[in-house]
C-alpha cells in the first residue's frame, strides 16, 4: 500500500519497458487490487506477469470487500500471494484461513499461489524456527492435492527481517530452505515437490545483497518488497537471481 493509482500505473509501464528484452525466468509484479485490471492492460503481451496480493476462499457470494480467485484469473493474474506476514500480523490471518485460500487458488488452476511462511524474532531466539516452519507448512497445505503441472510457490519470509533493510545471513536462508524442502517431501513426496513446488526467499532483499542469495542451494527465486518500488533496483535484483 505504498503507491497511489496513478503511481502504480506509471511504475507498471516502466517495468514493461525495462523488461522488454528479458527472456530468462519469470518476473511478476503484484499491485494493489484497485489497480489490477488496469495494470493487466499495460502488461498485456509483455515479459512481466501479473499477480495479486491476496484472494478470498470462495468464488462468489455475500463476502463484502473480498476478491475471489476466479475474479483475479479473469483479469489476467497468474500469481497470488497468500498469507503474507503483514496480513498475519495486522489482520490476524491464521493458517486455517490461509489453508482455505490456498485450496481455492489451487482449485482455480489458472493461478499459482505464493504461500508465505516464516518465524518471528521470539521463535527464532528460542530455537523453534524449524518446528514453526514445518507446522506452518502442514497447516497451510493440509488436504491440498497437486495434479499435473499445477505449481505452488513457498515463500520463506522471516518476519523479523521484513522491512528492516537487513536480510538474514544467506547460510541461514539456505538452511531454512532445506528444512522447507524436507517438510514438503514428507507431505507430498520428492517427485511431486521436484515437479510442482518452488521455494523462494523474501525479506529486505536489494541489489546490494542479492548476489549473496542468488547461488544458494534450494533457492528458486525471490519475493521482493521495498526494492520493487524502483525500476532500476528491481531490475538489478531480477538480473542477478536469474544468473544462477
Amino acid at each position: 500500500m505504498n503507491l497511489n493509482f496513478a503511481e502504480t500505473l506509471s511504475l507498471a509501464k516502466k517495468f514493461k519497458e525495462k523488461f522488454a528484452g528479458f527472456n530468462q525466468g519469470e518476473v511478476a509484479i503484484c499491485p494493489s487490487a484497485l489497480a489490477l485490471s488496469e495494470v493487466a492492460k499495460i502488461l498485456k503481451d509483455s515479459k512481466v506477469f501479473l499477480g495479486a496480493q491476496n484472494a478470498f476462499w470462495e468464488e462468489a457470494g455475500a463476502y463484502t470487500g473480498e476478491v475471489s480467485p476466479e475474479m483475479l484469473a479473469e483479469i489476467g493474474c497468474r500469481y497470488v500471494i497468500i498469507g503474507h506476514s503483514e496480513r498475519r500480523k495486522y489482520l490476524s490471518e491464521n493458517y486455517e484461513i490461509i489453508n482455505k485460500k490456498v485450496r481455492a487458488v489451487v482449485e482455480n488452476e489458472k493461478l499459482i499461489p505464493i504461500v508465505c511462511i516464516g518465524e518471528s524474532w521470539e521463535e527464532r531466539k528460542t530455537d523453534r524456527r524449524d518446528f514453526v516452519l514445518v507446522e506452518q507448512l502442514e497447516q497451510a497445505l493440509s488436504g491440498i492435492e497437486v495434479f499435473g503441472n499445477q505449481q505452488i510457490i513457498i515463500a520463506y519470509e522471516p518476519i523479523w527481517a521484513i522491512g528492516t533493510g537487513t536480510a538474514i545471513e544467506p547460510a541461514e536462508a539456505e538452511y531454512a530452505h532445506k528444512i522447507i524442502k524436507l517438510a514438503l517431501n514428507d507431505i507430498f513426496g520428492m517427485q511431486v515437490v521436484s515437479k510442482n513446488f518452488s521455494v523462494i526467499y523474501g525479506g529486505s532483499i536489494n541489489s546490494k545483497n542479492v548476489k549473496s542469495f542468488s547461488k544458494l542451494e534450494g533457492m528458486d527465486g525471490l519475493l521482493v518488497g521495498g526494492a520493487s518500488l524502483k525500476v532500476e533496483e528491481f531490475y538489478k535484483v531480477a538480473k542477478e537471481i536469474i544468473k544462477k
